[in-house]
C-alpha cells in the first residue's frame, strides 16, 4: 500500500501494537509532521493498549519532527532513521527512549 498522507501511518500504529511486548510501557509521542502529506498526531501508549489521535497533546513524553516525505520514507523502510536523526532531517526532543520503541518488533509488529 502506497501512503499518500501520514495519517494512514497513525491510524495503523494501533493495530500493529502488541501489548505483550510493551509490558508497562507508558508514552505519549508527539509527532509534527510538515508538508502537504503532513500534520499533527501522537501515541498514547499504556496499560496495555495503544491509541492514536489527530491534534497535538498538551504533555508529551517525546516530539518528533519531521517533513512528511522522511517520516513516511522511515516508516517505508526507504529512509534509515539514524540517518535523518543524525543529519537533523528527523528531530526528537524528550524522552529518546520512548522514541526508539517505536522501532522494537516486539511492541510494534510488521504485519
Amino acid at each position: 500500500m502506497a501512503i499518500t498522507h501520514v495519517k494512514q501511518i497513525f491510524d495503523e500504529f494501533p493495530n500493529r501494537f502488541n501489548p505483550d511486548g510493551a509490558g508497562d510501557w507508558t508514552a505519549v509521542i508527539q509527532f509534527k509532521i510538515s508538508g502537504d502529506k503532513g500534520g499533527d498526531f501522537y501515541l498514547s501508549v499504556g496499560g496495555g493498549q495503544c491509541a492514536s489521535a489527530e491534534g497535538v497533546h498538551e504533555s508529551p513524553t517525546s516530539t518528533i519532527t519531521a517533513a512528511d516525505e522522511t517520516w513516511i520514507g522511515v516508516i517505508e523502510g526507504t529512509v534509515n532513521p539514524m540517518t535523518a536523526f543524525m543529519t537533523q532531517k528527523l528531530k526528537v526532543e524528550g524522552d529518546m527512549g520512548a522514541v526508539m520503541k517505536l522501532q522494537n518488533p516486539a511492541i510494534f509488529a510488521n504485519k
